[in-house]
C-alpha cells in the first residue's frame, strides 16, 4: 500500500473537513491515514496573489480535487496549470448551482477530460481516496529522488526535510547528492506519516532526518538524489509548447519562470525562434540557478507579469 498526493484547489481550507492539518506555509498539507494507506492533500494557501503555490501543489500531485464556486480567470488558470503539470486523474465538485455542462467544453481535448464530477460529501471522498491509496504498490528500487518542499531543525533529531519521492526509492543510511550544490548528505532516518520506515518508494510523502548537512543548504527546490541519470543545468536550449490561451509570442529578453518538482527558477529568454507557429518556439533560457531534472522531463513555463493567465506552457528538458 502506498500514498497518493492530491492538489485541492478552488476553496481554501476545504481539506480540513477531510484530513488532519500538517505543515502550513504558502502551501498547506493535510494527511489522511488508514492502516498503511495514506493520502496527502496540498492546498495553495497563498494563491492567487502568488502563482508559485499553485505550481507547487499541482507539480507534487498525481490527482486533483477542484471545488468550483464560480467560473472566473482563477478557475481557468488552475485548469491550465493542472494540464501543464500532466495531471490526468481527479474530481470536480460543483457548487452554487453551476452545471457540469458549463465545465465540460473547457475540458475537451485536455488531460482533465476524464475527471469525475462528484457530490460535495467529504466522508465519501475520504473513503474514495483511501481506497485508491490502498491500491498503490510501487516497486522498490535502488536509487531515488526527493525534491525538498520544507526543511527545519528538530530538537534532539537535527536537520529534517519534507518531500515526496518522485522517482525510485530511498533507504535509511543512503548517501544522497544535494543538488544543485556540490554537497552530499546521509539519511539518518525515514518517517512516512509519522511512522518510522527503512524505505520510501515512489509517491511516498516522507520526512528525512539527515546527517552532514545544515538546514541553510536545504531550501525549497533542493533535490536529494542518488540517481546518476539526474542532470543539472543553468542554461536550457529547448522547444516550448504554449497553451492555446496564450496570445503573444515569447520574445528575447522576457523574464519568465521555470517550474519543475519543487524548483521555481527565474529564467531569462536569451533567444526565441521566429517559428511559423508561435506556440512552438525554440528557446534558449538562462536560469538564475541550475535546474535538476531527468532528461526527457517537461517543466512548466510561467510569466508572472501575465494579466489573466500566468501559465504560458511547457518546455522539454532534453539531455
Amino acid at each position: 500500500m502506498g500514498n497518493i498526493t492530491v492538489a485541492v484547489l478552488g476553496a481554501q481550507n476545504y481539506s480540513s473537513g477531510i484530513g488532519k492539518k500538517g505543515t502550513s506555509t504558502d502551501i498547506t498539507l493535510y494527511d489522511i491515514k488508514k492502516g498503511t494507506a495514506t493520502v496527502t492533500l496540498i492546498e495553495p494557501t497563498r494563491y492567487p496573489e502568488r502563482l508559485a503555490p499553485l505550481f507547487y501543489a499541482c507539480s507534487l500531485a498525481t490527482k486533483a480535487l477542484i471545488i468550483v464556486d464560480e467560473l472566473n480567470s482563477q478557475f481557468g488558470e488552475q485548469l491550465v496549470m493542472l494540464q501543464c503539470c500532466g495531471i490526468q486523474s481527479g474530481y470536480f465538485i460543483l457548487r452554487n448551482n453551476i452545471p457540469k455542462e458549463k465545465i465540460e467544453p473547457l475540458l475537451k481535448g485536455t488531460s482533465l477530460e476524464k475527471f469525475e464530477f462528484i457530490q460535495d460529501d467529504p466522508n465519501q471522498l475520504r473513503e474514495k481516496l483511501i481506497a485508491q491509496a490502498a491500491e498503490q504498490n510501487p516497486p522498490e528500487s535502488q536509487n531515488g529522488t526527493v525534491p525538498v518542499d520544507h526543511a527545519f531543525n528538530v530538537k534532539g533529531v537535527g536537520v529534517v526535510v519534507l518531500g515526496i519521492v518522485v522517482s525510485g526509492s530511498v533507504h535509511k543510511h543512503d548517501t544522497l547528492n544535494v543538488l544543485p550544490y556540490s554537497k552530499t548528505s546521509q539519511i539518518r532516518s525515514i518517517q512516512k506519516h509519522d511512522d518510522e520506515s527503512e524505505t520510501a518508494n515512489l509517491g511516498d510523502r516522507v520526512g528525512l532526518a539527515l546527517k552532514n548537512i545544515v538546514v541553510e543548504d536545504l531550501d525549497r527546490g533542493v533535490v536529494l538524489t542518488n540517481d546518476p541519470s539526474i542532470k543539472t543545468s543553468n542554461k536550457l536550449q529547448t522547444q516550448a509548447t504554449l497553451v492555446k490561451y496564450w496570445q503573444t509570442p515569447i520574445k528575447e529578453g522576457m523574464v519568465m519562470h521555470i517550474g519543475h518538482w519543487t524548483q521555481f527558477i527565474t529564467a531569462k529568454v536569451e533567444t526565441a525562434s521566429e517559428a511559423e507557429d508561435f506556440r512552438k518556439p525554440n528557446l534558449t533560457l538562462s536560469l538564475e540557478k541550475p535546474l535538476a531534472y531527468h532528461p526527457g522531463d517537461t517543466a512548466v513555463l510561467m510569466y508572472l507579469e501575465g494579466a489573466k493567465l500566468r501559465v504560458a506552457g511547457t518546455v522539454l528538458l532534453a539531455q
